[in-house]
Parts: structure tokens; sequence; C-alpha cells
């Protein structure tokens, strides 16, 4: 993309998060960051006529059995203490990084800062900029998830699992970040809770097609989660079970097997087959992806809670019917409610 076309792009995105003249930002970088990417923004900041600096962080220490790419919470802000405070400073952070599940990231929201993270390629940046239409639609879910103390998914391929609800808060997740403490991720479009600790039970079909990330693949056969109280027990299925059972072995961490957040995405516009046209996107397709139920495990600081671990694993799935105390909210792998 021109540099042009992508400052511009940059400086709508901000501009629909309100930054203006009045505002400190704060853009956020390390060694992977793409510099079209960081020029592109601290222009866009200066265009609107807020005041900022980029800060360039070198990586962090990589804790041994965690490969590159497949760890969250760890990130090149941890253990800076004055890094961290400036950020707590700042009025809007653009963050390159993947600050992520971090406790540093919890802190910076805690002090006003709102952040938007931005790590997927700017084809994909452009082809699905936030709407107000998909914002009321999150912000409407978020009222019957926030109400429901009951969710059940279940599927075709033999997905049969139930969760309490109500301990945890409901997190959305609509392009932008324009209220004071928010965090988003650009141009995501879903929402999702962590469900009461101890209380999921059943089976998890990963079918043939569904997405795991960080293994960042579609899968060509089915992999079975038996969970109890909470904690996949097992892992059952061929090539790729061993190698979902292996990456979650090598964090050496009975946390990694907790499960984390639930949700569903409901942007029509996501293409679930994004990462097959373009390898260096994070998923945010898959996860956006207008019907699909979000199923991950690991961390919950980013709710309130105290489970801080480095593996985080998410698997978006489709054809899947999810209810809310018996509502339906997305029946086969279709959003079904609340209907704006």
């Amino acid at each position: 993309m021109q540099q042009e076309k992508l400052v511009a792009l940059f400086q709508e995105e901000f501009r629909r998060c309100k930054l203006d003249e009045s505002e400190t930002a704060i853009v956020l970088s390390g060694e992977r960051t793409p510099a079209a990417m960081a020029d592109a923004a601290m222009q866009a900041i200066t265009n609107l006529g807020a005041q900022g600096f980029r800060m360039h962080m070198a990586a962090p220490k990589v804790k041994p059995g965690a490969a590159e790419g497949s760890y969250v919470g760890l990130t090149p802000v941890t253990g800076q203490k004055l890094a961290l405070e400036t950020l707590k400073q700042a009025d809007f952070v653009v963050d390159l990084l993947l600050l992520l599940h971090s406790p540093e990231q919890v802190e910076i929201l805690n002090s006003g800062t709102r952040m938007l993270l931005v790590v997927e390629p700017p084809e994909i940046l452009a082809s699905r900029p936030p709407t107000d239409a998909l914002r009321r639609r999150i912000e409407a879910s978020e009222e019957v998830l926030k109400g429901a103390r009951t969710l059940r998914i279940t599927s075709p391929a033999g997905t049969d699992v139930e969760m309490k609800l109500g301990q945890y808060p409901v997190i959305t997740q609509y392009g932008y970040t324009d209220t004071p403490g928010r965090w988003d991720h650009w141009p995501s479009a879903f929402l999702y809770t962590w469900p009461d600790e101890g209380s999921t039970n059943g089976r998890v079909v990963l079918n043939q097609g569904d997405f795991v990330w960080p293994l960042n693949r579609y899968l060509e056969s089915p992999i079975t989660l038996t969970i109890r109280e909470g904690y996949i027990r097992s892992i059952d299925g061929e090539e790729e079970a061993v190698q979902l059972r292996e990456q979650m072995a090598s964090f050496n961490d009975p946390e990694a097997y907790a499960v984390s957040h639930i949700g569903w995405g409901v942007d029509p516009r996501a293409d679930w087959e994004a990462l097959k046209k373009e390898p260096a996107s994070v998923g945010t397709d898959p996860r956006s992806f207008a019907g699909n139920v979000q199923f991950s495990t690991g961390p919950n600081t980013e709710a309130g809670g105290s489970r801080h671990t480095i593996a985080h694993f998410d698997m978006p799935m489709l054809g899947c019917t999810l209810t809310l105390d018996g509502y339906t909210v997305v029946r086969d792998g279709e959003v079904v409610g609340p209907v704006i």
C-alpha cells in the first residue's frame, strides 16, 4: 500500500478514536514492527494536531520452551518501569507490539489511557473499517451476554459444553477506542466473556476447517477437547491433536489448559480464509467472522482475574450453536440474535 494511503487510513481510524489537538499519543513499536506502519501512525497523529512520539522497545527475554510468536503477556514492556510510567501518562497509545494479556496493559488502561492494538497488515485494515452499525450490534449483544448466567455451545461435530457466567465482565471489540481506559483491536468485531472458575464441563470438537491460533492453521482433521471443572483434561485426534498437545505442554504451565474467554463474531465482511491469502495476518478475520464461536484457553487478567500465563490459544469454530440461558444468539454458524 502506498504510504500516503496508509497515513490516510490511520488518520481516519484515529479520528474515530477521537484523537485531537488537546491530547498526547504514543506509538509503541518494536523490532518486528514494519517501519511503514509506525511512520504512518506517527504522521496521522501529527496531522490531527495531537502531540506525540514513538517509543521503540527492544525484544524481551523469552522464557525457555516458549516458541517465538506462540505466547502472550511477555512483552518488550515487561520489567521496563520507565516505559510503563510514560505510557500511563499518554491519552492514547497505538500498540504495534501486542501487549494483550499482559499485566502492563492492564495497568496502562487502569490509568485512563485508551489503547488501540494494530498488528494486522494494511490490506486487512483497509478491507474492514469500523462502522457505527457494527458497534450497535456488538453493544446490543453485550447487554444480552451481561445478563446471562449459563452459556452452552453445541455443534453437529460433537461439541456439547456448558459453563456458568457472571463472575467476569463482558468485553467488546468493535475496532476503535474513544473512551478513557478502553482497549480495542483494529479491525476486530466480536465480544466475549470468561466463564465462572471451575464451571465449564463438556466436550469441544474442533472440526475440519476450524482455525487454531497460535498454530495459525485451518484444521485438516477434528480435535476433541474433554473439559472438566474449567480445564482441558484430554486432547484427542490425529496429527494436529498431537501438535496442539505438544505446544500446550511446552509451556509447562497447568494454567495453559484453563478455559479462557468465550464469545462470537459479528462481521459479515470478515474472510474466514484470510490467512490463506495473507499469511502475515494474526487471525483477526476468523475471530470476527459473523457466526463463529470462539473457544480459548489461558489467561484471565484482562478481565480482572489472577491467572497470568503466557500460554494462550484461540480457537474460532464454524457451524456451532450458542445459547445464553436457552436464548439462541448463534444457530448453526449464523448470528440470529439480538437483531438490530
